[in-house]
């Protein structure tokens, strides 16, 4: 395992992280089998250890929380993020500086941490003064409950806006952004995100590497029963079309070449983009998130590169 700084913090995380969207709590509900694929990532280097509240809705936290209290809290990197609904009341979501506060204690005690290395603003309130929200993200820090504050899915003109408050007001600022970022998803991240978090030191823990797993080649001939797509509509209908497959499939031969697999190929090229700190992966199994860490060891030289670009352009 490489570990790589949080931009320009002097944190570092694992350069392969392990995240708890859509499994832990939800398609994985077993204990046993979640210890099982923690442990194998904990064991692997993996410290970086990525969830949210609304995944499973706080069953992610509860589920990873009671794996991860197993080790020293200092080796491991904690992210949670807020915004989602977590219930009906009208007060019990967005980025008001009441859910704030009352959110960053629920994770806490689902996790079982007195403290987040990370706490995510999951996506942008546009019913929230965006002043309030980095105030309460402030004292978040000062009162050591969370230790670096990011965002999720935000543009790049709201965490430019994000930053000029914070520096106007001497307030801690956005450490970190978390994109959608892939072979087959790239133009808002290069074109939009990177121009304003790297001049800013904010770096990148990108998440759904695998485009929901049409990266890995596993939907090529058929829909696998059981398979993120096949329980997901919304996914299937953006990701399983002729179209994506094509380019899917225009990656085997260069993954062969080099005696790897397809998921190992597209995530050792995100490993080589500008400004990321740590990719954020799933696993369903032990087998799974091994080979998810080798992707770390792997070297591509600018001429592969162009050649997997080339291949899903």
């Amino acid at each position: 395992m490489k570990y790589r700084h949080l931009g320009l913090a002097g944190i570092k995380l694992s350069s392969i992280g392990l995240g708890g969207w859509t499994t832990f709590g939800e398609s994985i509900k077993d204990d046993n089998l979640a210890k099982s694929i923690i442990t194998a990532a904990y064991d692997s280097g993996i410290t970086f250890f990525d969830i949210a509240d609304a995944y499973a809705r706080g069953e992610a936290e509860r589920q990873m929380g009671a794996v991860l209290a197993q080790f020293p809290r200092h080796t491991l990197v904690i992210s949670s993020k807020l915004f989602w609904p977590m219930s009906d009341d009208v007060n019990d979501r967005g980025l008001s500086r009441k859910h704030i506060m009352e959110s960053v204690h629920k994770s806490l005690k689902r996790i079982g941490t007195d403290y987040l290395d990370i706490y995510f603003c999951h996506r942008y309130d546009p019913e929230t003064p965006l002043e309030e929200v980095v105030r309460a993200m402030d004292d978040l820090v000062h009162q050591g409950k969370v230790l670096y504050w990011g965002t999720s899915e935000w543009s790049g003109a709201q965490i430019a806006e994000a930053v000029g408050i914070a520096r106007g007001h001497n307030l801690y600022a956005p450490q970190v952004e978390q994109p959608q970022y892939n072979l087959l998803v790239r133009e808002r991240v290069e074109n939009e995100i990177l121009p304003v978090v790297q001049p800013n030191g904010i770096g990148l823990t990108t998440f759904s590497p695998l485009a929901t797993g049409i990266l890995s080649g596993k939907y090529d001939d058929a829909l696998p029963e059981g398979s993120r797509l096949a329980r997901e509509r919304g996914l299937r209908a953006r990701w399983y079309r002729d179209d994506v497959l094509a380019k899917v499939r225009n990656l085997a031969p260069i993954a062969e070449e080099l005696h790897i697999t397809r998921s190992q190929l597209a995530l050792a090229w995100l490993l080589h983009k500008p400004g990321v700190s740590s990719v954020i992966t799933g696993a369903t199994s032990r087998e799974q998130v091994i080979n998810n860490v080798q992707a770390a060891d792997i070297d591509l030289s600018p001429e592969l590169i162009a050649r997997i670009e080339a291949a899903v352009a």
